[in-house]
């Protein structure tokens, strides 16, 4: 039986934070964004192991996340403009 990576285990290698004016924004690191694109083109392809299947909605995962908080830290700040 396969596993659910845990999205948590992909914040070490894969999380940058980036300063964009006023604004602190958590993405992907390259390595991270390039293997996201690596299996969304596999999964195109419908080529995706049963481990990629479960890597690339952990990953989805991650993005959701990252976007969910990136939305609330801009909201906030343009609160205080």
């Amino acid at each position: 039986m396969t596993t659910l990576l845990k999205p948590s285990t992909l914040i070490p290698k894969g999380l940058q934070i980036q300063q964009t004016g006023n604004l602190t924004l958590f993405k992907f690191t390259d390595e991270l964004g390039e293997r996201l694109q690596t299996l969304l083109d596999k999964k195109k392809a419908d080529c995706l192991t049963p481990e990629e299947v479960l890597e690339l909605e952990s990953i989805g995962e991650l993005d959701e996340i990252f976007s969910y908080i990136n939305a609330v830290m801009a909201t906030r700040t343009n609160e205080h403009c």
